[in-house]
């Protein structure tokens, strides 16, 4: 197994370039889709290898539940300088788990909250909230996904700029975007050289979603303006974990985005690009850090196997 084994823990380096011009040279729909899919295998990869050194650092603690054999030297040297990386990967596998826990409750909390706020409305797809405060969100699950908005921001917004922004939301809604968000963000916290794939799927997601709002109301200045005019009244949502319309992040970007010609559908750029080479370097990367865990998985059952009595 030897040094294979923390391979995937540093390989989510390899993504970063990717992170970054994804954003500017790919569909937002490719790039959301490519950039999730690199940052949940790289993730899943790096706790599966931190789990396997665990399991040498726990062998060694006194008191121990595991059978003895696998404290032996054999198994120890499957795992260079077992000593030290064996044992410091016990807390930061139970940081890992506890990052994602919170996670997971933080993120079910929040859209439980969010449904009994809407509990007294009628149940329609579009809920307009009484609220001087300006915002909008997608809020998938529940009875049926809807559309969340206050009348402020309804207030602020002409006729064809309010269809944009329904638009909008329904694209979060119809894509599940609050997966993709949600697969991040998990993978962030297991692996924090994945956070900046977080953050360009965050900005992905809304620019996939302000393209297929452009899409249906045929318009993609009318988009932009919406866009525009919703972030200058809103402070954010309060349910900070759903994608909201005006979302707090690269506005500007958005808009010049939307201002200019529609992206180019396609799914894989060329070879002798930047963007391309971005891409083969990502894709070798988590296909390395796949083999690597999968390697090291099995190798490591084989020794615990064999070190276990009958």
């Amino acid at each position: 197994m030897g040094v294979f084994v923390f391979l995937p823990l540093v390989l989510p380096l390899t993504a970063w370039p990717i992170a970054r011009l994804a954003e500017q040279h790919l569909h937002p729909r490719t790039a959301t889709r490519l950039l999730t899919g690199v940052a949940a295998v790289m993730a899943t990869c790096s706790t599966v290898c931190l789990g396997l050194v665990m399991v040498v650092g726990t062998a060694q603690l006194p008191g121990n539940p595991l059978p003895d054999g696998w404290s032996d030297p054999e198994v120890r040297a499957a795992v260079p300088y077992d000593e030290v990386v064996g044992k410091a990967a016990i807390p930061a596998l139970c940081a890992v788990v506890v990052a994602c826990g919170r996670m997971l409750w933080r993120h079910g909390r929040v859209r439980r909250g969010a449904h009994r706020a809407l509990s007294g409305l009628p149940d329609t797809e579009v809920a307009v909230l009484p609220d001087e405060l300006p915002y909008a969100y997608a809020l998938p699950g529940g009875r049926r996904d809807r559309v969340v908005v206050t009348t402020a921001l309804l207030d602020c917004l002409e006729p064809a700029e309010r269809r944009a922004l329904f638009a909008h939301e329904r694209a979060h809604l119809a894509a599940r975007h609050d997966r993709f968000l949600l697969a991040v963000q998990l993978a962030a916290r297991a692996n924090p050289f994945l956070r900046p794939l977080r953050t360009a799927v965050s900005y992905t997601a809304e620019r996939w979603a302000d393209e297929d709002a452009a899409q249906v109301i045929g318009s993609r200045r009318t988009v932009a303006c919406a866009i525009g005019k919703a972030a200058l009244v809103s402070r954010g949502t309060p349910v900070a974990t759903l994608a909201g319309f005006a979302a707090p992040g690269p506005v500007p970007r958005r808009v010049a985005a939307l201002l200019g010609p529609a992206p180019v559908v396609r799914s894989w750029p060329p070879v002798f690009t930047s963007v391309g080479l971005a891409v083969w370097g990502a894709a070798a990367g988590t296909a390395v850090s796949a083999m690597s865990s999968a390697n090291s998985a099995v190798t490591m059952v084989l020794i615990l196997h064999a070190a276990t009595p009958l």
